[in-house]
């Protein structure tokens, strides 16, 4: 005898993914000013160079490379909520040891890298448990429209952030207005803690069945560590549409990553802008991430899933190169120039995550979506510490503007490996755990 059919329950009106959505918004905008204050910090108050500055960079992404797997099998075992409001928390007395120690005359750049290092940690199994956590809150058919939601206000806070950021830099000196994504993460944790996990998910229950990880105490162990790390490998690189995903992904982030590490020395020594010039350019660029977000589903829908993950990979390649031949004293051009590259790099990256995260998430067991997320993490983000250390090395050698060059040049390839997969072939999100349409 089939179930009983269950209401569908809009997002809007979903009060746990509401929690979870107020949460992230609150945390990005916080998260977006220290975006902007940290590298200020770190250049105009510690006098860091190409190669400092790309340890700072590493520091933050050197995590996935290290514990992203392992955060995977453990974040399988754990209840996710209780992650995330940890990983929160934690981040908050982190971030606010810095503005601490400044007031106190003692901030180090050493204490900014291992800063970023534990903040980094900390980062891994938040972002792994809450791609996890989002499926039991609302329907696999649900998933494009909540990724959308989440990913609006991300590009809502790239938008709005990076010019308060500039001006609470202007105005307070850098390691202050960081007291501001302190706060962020404290408030993301109260939100977070309301979150009712012993409610049942109408929407959740409406497409799927899903273990409600969150609902009960953590499951109990199911074998070594090692065994489900090495599970979690082989169904990511066992599997022909996430390998190819994985690796376009991994392309992107390494070569974005080799001029990332020397974009706020270019903008900051060689073209002379000021917080406030470089934050107005950010939120200008973010304007593409925002749109983006309100039309990923809809592209999706209209031209296959497929075809979209493969066309928007590799758009922001070109403008990521074009910010590389901006030139001192060009002030326009220079604003004209990155918030063009935000623009599209922004808006292509927002629809690529949007429909790919949901693809990953509608075709993966709940149970090994963890380990799944971990892997991925591990595999894409991995990428990104090297990318700042080979940033960094250019940067020293040949010169930031090279670094960024070469960094839009790689970049502008990263649909590459999606051709050798059945990715670009898929039409349609599937409901469920099953083969995508083709």
């Amino acid at each position: 005898m089939n179930a009983p059919a269950t209401t569908r329950l809009p997002l809007n009106r979903n009060p746990r993914f509401l929690r979870l959505w107020t949460a992230e918004t609150i945390s990005h905008f916080g998260s977006s000013i220290t975006g902007i204050a940290l590298p200020f910090v770190a250049i105009t108050l510690l006098q860091a160079g190409p190669l400092e500055v790309a340890v700072l960079n590493l520091a933050d992404f050197l995590p996935f490379l290290l514990i992203g797997l392992l955060a995977g099998a453990l974040v399988d075992r754990l209840p996710r909520r209780a992650v995330l409001i940890g990983g929160d928390l934690g981040r908050a007395m982190l971030i606010l040891t810095i503005p601490l120690a400044y007031l106190a005359g003692v901030l180090t750049l050493t204490q900014l890298i291992l800063v970023g290092f534990a903040v980094g940690v900390l980062t891994v199994f938040f972002d792994v448990a809450y791609q996890a956590y989002l499926p039991s809150l609302i329907g696999r058919e649900d998933l494009v429209e909540g990724n959308s939601k989440l990913e609006f206000s991300r590009s809502a806070a790239g938008l709005l952030g990076p010019g308060l950021g500039g001006l609470l830099v202007d105005l307070l000196r850098a390691p202050v207005a960081m007291l501001v994504d302190a706060a962020s993460f404290l408030a993301s944790a109260l939100f977070l803690a309301s979150i009712n996990d012993r409610a049942a998910s109408t929407a959740a229950a409406s497409s799927a069945p899903t273990t409600e990880r969150d609902s009960g105490p953590p499951a109990p162990a199911r074998g070594a560590v090692r065994r489900e790390i090495a599970e979690g490998l082989r169904f990511v690189f066992g599997h022909p549409v996430l390998r190819t995903i994985g690796a376009a992904t991994a392309t992107s982030n390494l070569f974005s990553s080799i001029g990332g590490a020397a974009f706020m020395l270019f903008a900051i020594k060689e073209l002379q802008m000021s917080p406030a010039l470089i934050g107005l350019a950010f939120s200008l660029g973010s304007v593409g991430g925002l749109l983006a977000s309100l039309v990923a589903g809809r592209l999706s829908r209209r031209f296959g899933v497929g075809r979209v993950i493969v066309a928007t990979v590799a758009l922001g390649g070109p403008f990521e190169f074009a910010v590389g031949l901006g030139s001192a004293g060009a002030d326009a051009l220079n604003l004209a120039l990155i918030a063009a590259a935000g623009f599209a790099m922004g808006g292509s990256g927002t629809i690529y995550n949007i429909n790919q995260v949901s693809l990953r998430q509608a075709i993966t067991p709940e149970a090994m979506s963890g380990r799944m997320n971990a892997t991925m993490r591990w595999f894409v983000w991995g990428t990104m510490p090297i990318g700042s250390i080979i940033g960094g090395i250019i940067g020293e050698t040949l010169g930031v503007r090279a670094a960024i060059l070469i960094g839009g040049a790689g970049a502008s390839l990263a649909f590459i490996p999606l051709l050798f997969g059945p990715v670009w072939r898929i039409k349609e999100m599937p409901t469920t755990e099953e083969a995508p349409r083709t």
